[in-house]
Formats: C-alpha cells, sequence, structure tokens
C-alpha cells in the first residue's frame, strides 16, 4: 500500500492449479464477472505489475485516511443482494468523491463532470501466498486439515510432507539400514502428531485380535493393534498421498519398477506394554511396504524397532516422520521389537498387494 502509493491495492492471490483469483479483470453489461484479455497472463505471472481492476476480494488493502474520508458511511461494505466485497467495489466504482476547494466547478468549467469512484488496483509483482479452497471442507474430524489433499493440495503438503522430502532426489539421504531396506523422511512432525491424534479420537483399537471383520476371510494370521484408514474415512487421501509421494521414491530406489499404488491395507499400529508389546516375525502381502514412525522413540517409548531375521539386521532407533520401505514377500522376513516403556505408533501401507 505505502510502496504503490494507492487508496485501494489487492496483492494477487490465487488457488493453486486453478484460474480462480481474488480479482475481476473486467465487467459484464450487468456488473459482475467478465474475463479480461490479460486475465490469465496476469494470474500465470506472464505480465508482472499493478493495474486498475474493477472488482477485489477475499485480501486488499486501504488507506486509512480514506476510510476516514471517502469510504466513512458505516454502509459502506452493504448493498442489496451484494456480498461485502462485491457491495464496497460496487460502492467505491460508482461513488462521487468531493471536489477540492481549488477544483473548477461546472460553472466555470463546463467540460469537466464531476469525478466518480475510487480505483482499485491490483498487484502480482510479488508472490503474497494462495487461496484456499473451503468449498468441500468438512469439519467432522479431529483434524480436518488431514483431507484436504485434493483440494488445497500445496498447502497440504507445506503443512505434512518433511521439509528434506525434495533432498530424497537432489541428494544422497536415502539410507539402507539392512538390504533393501530404506530410509527416509516423509511426514512433518505436524503429519505424525495429528495422525495419531485423530487414531486416538477415533479409538477403536482392533486390540490385536487374529479375528477381524475388517479384512477379506474375516481372519489375520499376525494381528497387530491397529486402526485402518478406511474407518476413519482417510483411505482415499493416504492411497492419493502414495501414489503422490510414496511412487516417485519407489521408481529411485527399486530402479525399473513401477508402483501402482495401490494398497488393501492402511493402518496405524499402536504398540503398549500392557496390549501388544511385539510382532512375531512374518512376511508382508505387499510387494513393498513402508513403515512410517510416527512418534520418538527415547520421549514417548523405550525399546521397539524393527528385525529383518534372513539378514539379521535390526533398526532399533526409528526417526519420528522417517519410513522405512522394503519388499514384502519372499525375502524380508521380519519382526517387531518388544518395547519396554511408554506407547510407540506406526503407519503401514501393503502396497501392490
Amino acid at each position: 500500500l505505502i510502496e504503490q502509493n494507492r487508496k485501494i491495492i489487492a496483492p494477487l492471490v490465487t488457488r493453486h492449479g486453478k484460474l480462480w483469483s481474488n480479482f475481476w479483470g473486467a465487467l459484464s453489461a450487468d456488473g459482475y464477472y467478465a474475463r479480461s484479455e490479460d486475465y490469465i497472463d496476469i494470474i500465470q505471472g506472464s505480465r508482472i505489475g499493478v493495474w486498475n481492476v474493477p472488482y477485489v476480494a477475499n485480501i486488499y488493502l486501504i488507506k486509512g485516511q480514506t476510510l476516514r474520508s471517502e469510504m466513512k458511511e458505516i454502509n459502506y461494505f452493504s448493498r442489496e443482494k451484494l456480498d461485502s466485497d462485491m457491495a464496497m467495489c460496487r460502492n467505491a466504482r460508482e461513488m462521487t468523491i468531493q471536489r477540492e476547494k481549488d477544483s473548477p466547478s461546472v460553472e466555470t468549467f463546463h467540460m469537466l463532470s464531476p469525478p466518480k469512484g475510487i480505483f482499485m488496483y491490483l498487484t502480482n509483482r510479488h508472490e503474497f501466498g494462495r487461496l484456499v479452497s473451503t468449498a468441500n471442507y468438512n469439519t467432522s474430524h479431529y483434524n480436518n486439515d488431514l483431507w484436504q489433499i485434493f483440494e488445497n493440495p500445496m498447502d497440504w503438503k507445506e503443512n505434512y510432507i518433511n521439509p528434506n522430502y525434495s533432498k530424497i532426489f537432489t541428494e544422497s539421504i536415502v539410507e539402507q539400514p539392512c538390504p533393501d531396506v530404506f530410509w527416509f523422511p516423509i511426514f512433518s512432525e505436524t503429519a505424525c502428531n495429528e495422525l495419531v491424534e485423530e487414531m486416538e479420537h477415533f479409538g477403536q483399537w482392533s486390540g490385536g485380535k487374529h479375528h477381524d471383520s475388517r479384512i477379506s476371510g474375516g481372519y489375520e494370521n499376525v494381528p497387530t493393534d491397529d486402526i485402518h484408514m478406511r474407518q476413519i474415512g482417510l483411505e482415499n487421501v493416504w492411497l492419493h498421498f502414495i501414489r503422490e509421494f510414496i511412487a516417485p521414491v519407489t521408481l529411485k530406489v527399486f530402479a525399473g519398477y513401477y508402483t501402482k499404488g495401490h494398497a488393501l491395507l492402511n493402518f496405524v499400529v499402536k504398540y503398549t506394554t500392557e496390549r501388544q508389546r511385539a510382532l512375531r516375525p512374518h512376511h508382508d502381502s505387499s510387494t513393498f511396504t513402508i513403515n512410517i514412525a510416527l512418534n520418538k522413540v527415547g520421549e514417548d517409548f523405550q525399546g521397539g524397532g524393527c528385525k529383518f531375521l534372513r539378514y539379521n539386521c535390526s533398526i532399533e532407533s526409528p526417526r519420528k516422520g522417517w519410513s522405512f520401505m522394503h519388499p514384502g514377500r519372499l525375502t524380508h522376513l521380519h519382526e517387531g521389537l518388544p518395547i519396554l516403556k511408554g506407547t510407540r505408533y506406526i503407519a503401514v501401507s501393503f502396497i501392490d498387494p
């Protein structure tokens, strides 16, 4: 506002990957939206500058002096059948501005008509952020933002994907603590915390029983005390997460293998000394498995980890937000090592069963 010295100015913000923004480039004959010829160039950054526009919304700045003078009327943001932004913009466009004392009058200079309206401007000279889509926002969950991967993908990524994720592809941060067991950062602290909170809020842990009505056949040979993603309505989000963020890692570490990103079993496991301390040796019913640590060893629990028996190799200090990725059938017989104290949470998917 100060830099551009305008009475009303809005920073350009858009919805990621869409043409929806906080301004109109032109008006139709009835005073509503019309696309200007430069609209797409402006929102995509092909043209950079400060633009005079007829409508701004959601986020804009107004000079204090303007609010105290031209726009001091209480009902300035109100107009029949219009929301507050549309009312403000229409009133600004149509308002008659008082002349300054030294301006010529109609009587002395009949060629001048009283100037109307306050110019509104939009700037795209800097990146200011994004508009959040709220049309399909569901408030029935404990942590509602977990479900926003489709509506607000960039915000979801910034909130929930580990900030070091991109280094998987640019630097050598993928570790291999055991043969063909790959270890890499995937979730942020926020993602881990909110997923655990969501599961605890749901609270219907299976108890680690062999008879399990949630799965085909109703019997689990190696049961865990868990909650399935399907039970809390998160499965579609989780499968999309696998395709968007796990599949590229798979291609890097298992060269030549292209995952379908399909998984029938996606769940969070809870290990406690009272209910289930460990998990006996087993193979997973998957082509490959991901196992994401959701809390911290040494702080939230003691003990735990995973042992791959064929290689006599154990990983006893899993890192919060990091995932193991290993083959499922045939080669990687493994077990969950017993915890000694506290509660351990992991998120598991059996991918391409």
